[in-house]
């Protein structure tokens, strides 16, 4: 598991570590039952604070990202694969969102945004 802390984001650092993790259940990097590191590991890897670690899992567990067992450690928890596929198409759509809004600024209207994402899209088949 891979987690890049940013001090320049205006993001706490809990809600990073939450959104990486997050992100990489919903794209498939961390599968259902994957171990994740414990709340004292993963801190000592990122040197922050085991308080802001436990943070970021009490809102994954929270959101349903993740499941803790007492005595066995922390995991990814099994997701229903329609609310799974529902966080993926909200994830797109913000993102489409900000793409949207970035083209409405640059004067792309939506013909030629149309044709940028077909090209894309048809490219990597």
């Amino acid at each position: 598991m891979k987690i890049i802390i940013s001090n320049a984001s205006p993001e706490p650092i809990y809600q990073q570590i939450g959104t990486q993790i997050k992100t990489q259940i919903i794209s498939g990097e961390l599968v259902e039952g994957a171990p994740l590191p414990s709340i004292r590991k993963l801190a000592q890897e990122l040197h922050i604070s085991v308080i802001t670690t436990k943070r970021a899992y009490e809102e994954l567990e929270k959101e349903g990202f993740i499941d803790t067992v007492v005595g066995k450690g922390t995991f990814v928890a099994i997701q229903n694969m329609e609310l799974l596929r529902e966080k993926k198409m909200k994830s797109i759509e913000d993102q489409m969102t900000k793409l949207v809004q970035e083209a409405q600024r640059m004067g792309i209207d939506l013909t030629e945004l149309q044709e940028i994402l077909t090209i894309l899209y048809t490219e990597n088949d």
